[in-house]
Parts: structure tokens; sequence; C-alpha cells
């Protein structure tokens, strides 16, 4: 792992610098360290400006390959990439899901069509991904998933059934990526599909849910009858859950870091208001403080390790990957507590009616949510015993 960077990439820290400093003002000043957790719901229109805005300087997906629309950065040009954004004050990305997820996906396992069809919409900032994975009654447990695809023969599509949950930005994304059942007599991971799915057409609705912080960031999401082409099917049918894991490694992947410089925001913030309002004066305050600036770095360090290890294109999960939900699901969650205690009084106290949030309450109380999606704590701790350290799986009925 390279803790260091050199002479050519400092160089790049101060071009992607200049340019943010160049940029990120004027109009876009209002945005500036907004968007993130808890916070996903505001401007978006003037975010999703800013994406575009991004892609014109040639600043989205820097590390997909050059052939692919993207800068081919280096992991180390990445991570400066993250910091200097962090520091300027980007928002919160409204492409990550198909920077992070989708693209990587679709270039690691997608035919050249489907590259040539979805990969320049992502690039050009222009068109916004959701991600259809969770269930009802598939969660924590996806290979549960209900959720039905039948090959219609005669029109050449596949017709989609079934309903998805806490989709993050349904109500504002162009496209999901769905896991469905292609065979509806398989069971757990096999007779899976993973198909590119197209949100406006008739067949799907997107009902929001609203969350404890009286936004509704993430929804239901139905499909009745809705088709997705023939062609727009990654992978063949039954390898649904392959590609499904495939993206579960780049989302443990350099889309962390652009999640880490949020967190690094959030910290910041903390730190403003405990000087500001006597806070840091507290010893015990003090040492929190300290510890959750430390985890952060090692959450950063063994995000590099674990970047710097990734073997192979499909995105296969290396044994330190297995640690990182767990871990800044955690940290998060403490960090969350750790703003509440610095704002003492005052975290109990709403700004305006009707439930106008500040940003750390906000924060505070979405986090409580990330020791759930994405796997639950419990599910991580199984994974990381039965995976990583191979000890004998959990007894099922």
């Amino acid at each position: 792992m390279k803790l260091t960077f050199s002479p050519e990439d400092e160089a790049f820290r101060k071009e992607i610098a200049g340019w943010l400093q160049n940029n990120l003002c004027d109009e876009f000043e209002p945005i500036r360290f907004r968007g993130g957790p808890g916070d996903e719901h505001m401007f978006h229109e003037q975010r999703h400006a800013w994406e575009q805005k991004m892609a014109q300087g040639g600043w989205t997906c820097v590390g997909w390959p050059k052939d692919m629309g993207g800068r081919g950065c280096s992991i180390e040009q990445q991570v400066i990439f993250h910091e200097e954004y962090a520091r300027a004050g980007g928002p919160g990305r409204v492409g990550h899901i198909g920077e992070g997820l989708a693209g990587p996906t679709i270039i690691a396992f997608g035919t050249e069509a489907q590259k040539q069809k979805y990969l320049p919409g992502i690039v050009s900032g222009k068109e916004l991904w959701c991600q259809g994975y969770s269930e009802p009654g598939a969660g924590s447990d996806l290979a549960n998933v209900k959720t039905k695809a039948r090959f219609d023969q005669d029109r050449q599509q596949w017709v989609i059934n079934g309903q998805k949950v806490w989709t993050s930005l349904a109500h504002e994304a162009d496209y999901c990526f769905v896991i469905a059942r292609t065979d509806p007599d398989s069971k757990a991971h096999k007779g899976l599909g993973f198909f590119l799915v197209k949100m406006d057409q008739p067949g799907v609705e997107v009902r929001p849910i609203q969350q404890i912080t009286g936004t509704c960031e993430f929804n239901e999401v139905f499909f009745d009858d809705a088709v997705c082409a023939a062609e727009d099917i990654v992978g063949a049918p039954g390898e649904g859950w392959k590609v499904a894991m495939g993206l579960l490694g780049f989302e443990r992947g350099v889309s962390t870091l652009g999640q880490q410089m949020q967190f690094q925001n959030e910290f910041n913030e903390i730190v403003r208001v405990a000087k500001e309002n006597g806070a840091a004066q507290d010893p015990v305050i003090r040492q929190r403080i300290a510890k959750a600036h430390t985890e952060l770095k090692i959450m950063r360090y063994n995000a590099m390790r674990m970047l710097s290890g990734q073997a192979g294109s499909d995105g296969a999960l290396q044994r330190e990957a297995l640690i990182y939900k767990l871990y800044w699901a955690t940290w998060h969650r403490e960090l969350g507590e750790l703003a509440m205690d610095v704002l003492g009084p005052e975290s109990q106290i709403l700004e305006a009616e009707p439930y106008q949030l500040s940003r750390l309450q906000a924060m505070y109380l979405f986090v409580r949510s990330d020791t759930i999606y994405g796997g639950t704590n419990q599910i991580q701790r199984n994974i990381i015993a039965e995976r990583g350290l191979g000890m004998p799986k959990e007894p099922r009925p």
C-alpha cells in the first residue's frame, strides 16, 4: 500500500484543486458541503447541474478506463481527487450510483452494445441511476428476492413484476439495475438475472417513504409488467448473482473514497461547532473527537489497502474489504451521537417549524440506519466469520 504521492500525483492535485476553486463558486456556492447523509434531498437540480459541469471539465468517472470515457486515474490519483473534492466543499454526488456501481458493473460484465448505450449518459452526468436489490422479504438476505422476470418471445423483451424497497433516489433516477428471478422455480442465489430497466415507463411506480428526518430520499418501487429489452440483461439468465456480487465489490471499492469525503466534512463541522460553543473545552468531548479523527484515518488507510489489493476486473472482494461496511457504519453512528453531545441542549431544539432539522440533527437521525441497510451489522459479522475467517457457518433450519 502506498501512502505517499509522486510528483506527477501532486501535479494532478494542483490541477483538480485549481479547477474546483475556479468552478465551485457563483451559482454553485450554495451547494458547497451540502447533499450528505440526511441532506440528499436538498438542492437536487443544482447538484445535477454541478454533475454536468464536472463532466464538461472531465471530472466524472475519473477512475474509469479512458476508452470508456474516464480519465484512467490511478488509485493514488483517485484518493487525491476525493481529498481535494472534500477540501473544496464539493456537494454530495447525485450520480454516484451510476458512476460507482452501475457503470463499473457494465464495464466488467456488459456487452459492447450496453457500454455504448449506457456509459455516455453516466459520464456526461445527465442520466442518473438507482439500485433495485432489496425487497420487503429480501434485505440482508438478498438471495431471497421474489421479483420475477419472464421473457416474452413474441416481443423479444423481459416482463418484470415485483416490488423493491429502500430504493435511494428512485424518484429522480432515469434507470434502475434490478435483480429478478428468471427461473420461477429457482431458490436462493440460483436462477437470477441482472436487468437494466428504464424508470420512465408504464408499469413502474415509485412511492416515496418518509423517514424520521421528515425527508423522502428513498422509495418503494413497484414493477407491474414493466419491460426490459432482451439485450438489456447483463450476463446470461441465471448469472444475476455473479453480477450482483461483482457490483458489491465495486461498492466496497473506489466509491468508498467519496463516502469518506462526506464523513470528513461532517467531522469538520462537528469540530467547528465544538470550538464555537465551548464543547471542545470538555476533556471527554476532546477525547471523543480525537478518537473519531483517528478512526477516520484508519478507515482511509484500510480503504487504500483494500483498493491496492483488489484483484481482477470483476470486483471480487478481498478479505480486507469484508470489514469495511461494519467499520464505517458503526463509526458513523457514533459520529452522530458525538454531534448531538457537542451541540448539547441545542440538539433537542428545532430551528423552525414545521420540523426543520439542522444538518447535524438530520445526520444524527439518518445514521441510525447505517448499521441496518446494505447488510446489518449482524450479517456483516457473519460474513467476516464465514468468508474471511473460515469459521463454521451459522446453523440454518
